[in-house]
């Protein structure tokens, strides 16, 4: 499967921003699908999953902040980010795990003024 993520941008701290993440095919029935990001010097971490049931997960950090969601019918998942802090920036990635195997979309950055 290929990813395509956008949606990324500048925003002030405080603000909000909307990620999508388009597949190039149908993601009813991908196990899990998600958005990870990766701030400068860091490793990359987990923001937040969900399954191809509708079960979410979040990071302790984007919780109650960030939403994620999905959209079978337009092969989408979003990830609806409020109340945005300068610790969020990062390039965030989506991310499909299918049978195992891990596909990777080409990244967003998200840049935060304080």
């Amino acid at each position: 499967v290929q990813l395509q993520a956008s949606g990324g941008g500048l925003v002030q701290a405080g603000g909000s921003l909307t990620l999508s993440c388009a597949a190039d095919k149908s993601i009813s029935t991908i196990f899990v699908m998600g958005w990870y990001r990766q701030a400068p010097g860091k490793q990359r971490e987990l923001v937040s999953t969900i399954t191809y049931s509708g079960s979410t997960n979040y990071a302790d950090s984007v919780k109650g902040r960030f939403t994620i969601s999905k959209d079978n019918a337009k092969n989408t998942v979003y990830l609806q980010m409020n109340s945005l802090k300068f610790e969020d920036t990062a390039i965030y990635y989506c991310n499909a795990n299918i049978g195992f195997q891990n596909f990777w979309g080409q990244g967003t950055l998200v840049t935060v003024s304080s």
